[in-house]
């Protein structure tokens, strides 16, 4: 049975699984407001899916037509927006946002205040540092072209990203790489590299011992 406080919000229809936790103020099932230009999409949302034993903390939001796994934990503050598709065993830290349609796997770690851009991919057990920042709009907006060329980063299985990162539109960060603290990745960053720096550069391989095996 899931256990829902008085100050929580919870739209109707929303699945809960057992041992779902939705602390206080937090929104699950909310609906979007849509601006003018806004490039999302404006299909009609199912419902909210929560999986077995998740916690939506306090203050969170979790949107309309997003599905989270079993044993995460959307941290006090977080967003999660519509279309989302969160798997098993998921963090998202304190004051993240995570924007729609993005795809998160199982495993992975968002810390406090990271920003992850829609139209994203995260694979399994990827780590991103606190505050890190992907974007998905090489034209901020201006231009019709810009709509069927957004994209955001696709960080593929295990790949870490150090705190205060800038991740531009449409790389990829190739499996179990690193990159470094307050580096701007440019461009897409091989399997198991090593980058630092703006714009980021190679600079060693992942060691053995960081790997996360087969």
């Amino acid at each position: 049975m899931a256990e829902i406080h008085p100050t929580a919000i919870v739209a109707p229809g929303t699945v809960l699984g057992e041992g779902v936790r939705v602390l206080e103020y937090a929104v699950v099932g909310k609906h979007p407001t849509l601006g003018p230009r806004s490039t999302a999409k404006r299909d009609p949302l199912p419902a909210t899916s929560i999986g077995d034993g998740t916690v939506i903390s306090t203050g969170a939001i979790v949107f309309a037509g997003t599905t989270i796994g079993s044993g995460c934990i959307v941290g006090d503050q977080a967003c999660v927006r519509e279309r989302v598709r969160i798997g098993d065993d998921v963090v998202v830290g304190r004051g993240s946002l995570v924007e729609n349609d993005t795809e998160i796997g199982r495993g992975t770690r968002i810390q406090a205040d990271a920003y992850i851009t829609a139209y994203s991919t995260l694979e399994e057990d990827v780590f991103i540092a606190p505050c890190v920042v992907t974007t998905n709009d090489n034209f901020m907006g201006r231009t019709e072209r810009r709509k069927e060329l957004m994209r955001g980063p696709t960080i593929r299985r295990g790949a870490r990203v150090g705190g205060g990162a800038f991740l531009c539109p449409g790389v990829e960060l190739g499996e179990e790489a690193f990159v470094g603290a307050g580096a701007v990745v440019t461009k897409n960053v091989p399997a198991r590299a090593v980058v630092v720096g703006n714009p980021a550069r190679q600079i060693r391989d992942v060691p053995e011992d960081e790997l996360l095996g087969p």
